[in-house]
């Protein structure tokens, strides 16, 4: 039976492992010529889960660029049945697949969140969060109140993808492969990889403040959700239970630091985060139990990292 729901939940390949299927939605906001999708202000909104790691995403890249007035949000909520569910009715639709439906009539592949939509067009623009970053990044400057601030520098993109790259497997995803391995064999090997690159990055910090230097960039942006959610969530539920965040010298302190960012804890809300997981993964938690801890108060406390300078 517990072979059963999590084949639905999260199908595995042939040993086992995790296998996350690909988005679906991959049009782009651009000046480019004959793109239907011109950059504008009151146009497009996000729909996004507050338990979701890949949809916090795009409301931390949002706040950081200062588009809160340009983009707007519609939060959604898992039912029961796994669901997503709109806080409240929206283009005369309820849930995710109905707005799937509204973009897209007879779609039948996964009703996912992030989503980049476009009010005028009804229209799904993109549905991969890695995507929307880099577009909420670059094209929406003229509306933004941080427009200065580049998550993605030409100088740096080779570094920041090699960062993405490494992190999406092994952590970003590998938190899932641990917590959806439907064998002994896939889970010790995500285990041991999730917890290898851990520790690599926990070196790195020791030398650099950020990822990629001693600037944010949507390397730290794509990594911090999955950290934010680890201590509370990962560690227990998903088995990932090796080290906490907080135990590491360099990490536990690099999460505060991008906590404490302007505007970055405002997309956080670590209740739902616990109550989405916990409530509503049933074959990893058949009670439904929601844990106490831990108090995200532990956040707010010193980082020290801002005389941290990238080695010459």
């Amino acid at each position: 039976m517990w072979q059963l729901m999590m084949s639905k939940l999260a199908p595995p390949d042939r040993t086992g492992a995790y296998i996350r299927p690909s988005s679906s939605f991959r049009n782009f906001v651009s000046t480019a010529p004959e793109n239907p999708y011109g950059p504008a202000t009151a146009r497009y909104r996000l729909f996004v889960g507050k338990g979701c790691p890949w949809a916090h995403r795009t409301l931390v890249t949002r706040a950081l660029k200062g588009l809160e007035d340009a983009i707007s949000v519609s939060v959604v909520y898992p039912s029961e049945g796994g669901m997503w569910v709109l806080e409240s009715e929206t283009f005369g639709c309820n849930t995710m697949p109905q707005i799937y439906q509204l973009a897209s009539p007879g779609y039948q592949g996964r009703c996912t969140v992030p989503v980049l939509w476009d009010d005028s067009k009804k229209a799904i623009v993109n549905n991969e969060s890695s995507e929307i970053i880099v577009m909420l990044n670059s094209e929406f400057n003229e509306f933004a109140s941080n427009p200065q601030i580049d998550l993605y520098p030409v100088d740096l993109r080779s570094q920041i993808d090699e960062w993405n790259e490494k992190i999406y497997q092994s952590v970003n995803n590998g938190v899932y492969r641990c917590g959806f391995a439907q064998s002994q064999a896939a889970y010790d090997s995500a285990c041991s990889e999730l917890f290898a690159v851990l520790d690599e990055i926990d070196r790195s910090l020791s030398m650099n403040r950020y990822l990629c230097g001693d600037r944010v960039t949507l390397a730290d942006v794509r990594l911090f959700t999955t950290l934010f959610r680890f201590d509370a969530v990962y560690y227990s539920l998903f088995k990932c239970n090796v080290r906490r965040i907080q135990d590491y010298e360099h990490l536990g302190a690099y999460l505060r630091d991008l906590y404490q960012l302007p505007g970055v804890a405002g997309t956080c809300d670590l209740e739902a985060v616990k109550r989405d997981y916990y409530g509503n993964l049933f074959p990893l938690n058949p009670g439904c139990i929601i844990p106490a801890g831990p108090d995200v108060g532990i956040l707010l406390k010193s980082h020290d990292r801002a005389g941290i300078k990238n080695p010459v």
